[in-house]
């Protein structure tokens, strides 16, 4: 988890521009991703002012700035600059900097910056990017690729075959996401996205030959920085006293964080081809999400055809 974000990181990211204190920008760090709007504050109300948040003023805040009394924007602005505290001030749509805010972050080493976006779009975009990393993560040993634009974590054990199915998916157009280990956080409520450490990213390990770069050897289509793990399936060597889901009926779940992902469980036996059970396993879980379910539809023939036997005998 990591539990701070440097300011030039943000910049870097959401493509603002510096209009003050660049030589801040590494020291000065974010640790929260909400987003403060100091609306009230520039009134003179600062019994409760957040300001471990980055302050964000748009078209109301700067219009409101331009009619204050001299002295009060100076008081005003002098408490909302909080030395240690405050990460940055943000001015969206390019708007002008208020004189006397300027200078009281520059007399306390907080960074000032600008955007063209408008003021929701651009705390949209710093709270996304802020979220994704500042949430808690979790490593998982397993191998994440997108297929046809669905996120599938195939886990088992080590020498199951994993990393190979990976490649023969890779072969058949598919993605590779992370290999050996990936890297979970909480997007929000109902999302759970995955990634490789920097390390690993790109990279995919097979036995008897090593490691391989899968951008260099199959181009940059063939890989993706991150996706939302949509699906798991389980690698699991087949044996004759274990027992498989055979009708697809046996629901499974895994619970990363707050969040329920569904899961299968595929033997591994000596000329089963997994690229191809694990791509026709992720666009079955598609036709499901669609509302289609080939195991509902075959009970449903199934008992159709029984009533109709029994009728029949009638």
């Amino acid at each position: 988890m990591t539990s701070a974000v440097s300011v030039e990181e943000m910049v870097k990211e959401t493509g603002m521009t510096v209009f003050s204190g660049k030589e801040y920008l590494k020291s000065k760090m974010i640790t929260t991703s909400d987003i403060s709007r100091p609306g009230l504050e520039l009134t003179g109300y600062f019994q409760y002012y957040p300001a471990e948040r980055i302050q964000l003023l748009g078209m109301t805040e700067i219009s409101y700035a331009r009619k204050m009394e001299e002295n009060k924007k100076q008081a005003v602005m002098k408490n909302l600059c909080q030395a240690d505290v405050t990460p940055c001030f943000v001015i969206s749509r390019y708007l002008p900097v208020p004189e006397e805010l300027n200078q009281a972050a520059q007399a306390v080493q907080i960074p000032v910056l600008r955007s063209k976006l408008p003021t929701t779009r651009l705390s949209s975009k710093m709270t996304d990017f802020l979220e994704s990393r500042l949430a808690q993560r979790r490593s998982m040993h397993g191998v994440l690729v997108d297929i046809y634009g669905l996120g599938v974590l195939i886990t088992g054990d080590s020498g199951v075959g994993k990393s190979e199915t990976a490649l023969d998916l890779i072969k058949r157009g598919h993605r590779l996401i992370a290999d050996d280990r990936v890297e979970v956080y909480q997007k929000d409520e109902q999302t759970i996205m995955g990634e490789a450490p920097k390390i690993l990213r790109h990279l995919l390990e097979i036995r008897g030959i090593g490691i391989i770069d899968v951008m260099n050897l199959f181009g940059a289509g063939a890989v993706r920085t991150e996706t939302e793990i949509s699906l798991i399936v389980h690698l699991e060597n087949w044996g004759p006293d274990k027992q498989f889901d055979r009708l697809g009926s046996a629901e499974q779940k895994v619970r990363l964080f707050d969040v329920d992902i569904p899961k299968i469980t595929i033997p591994v036996k000596i000329g089963r081809n997994l690229a191809i059970i694990i791509e026709a396993a992720a666009m079955n879980y598609r036709a499901r999400t669609m509302g289609y379910d080939a195991t509902r539809a075959f009970e449903r023939n199934l008992n159709a055809l029984i009533k109709e036997n029994s009728t029949n005998n009638d």
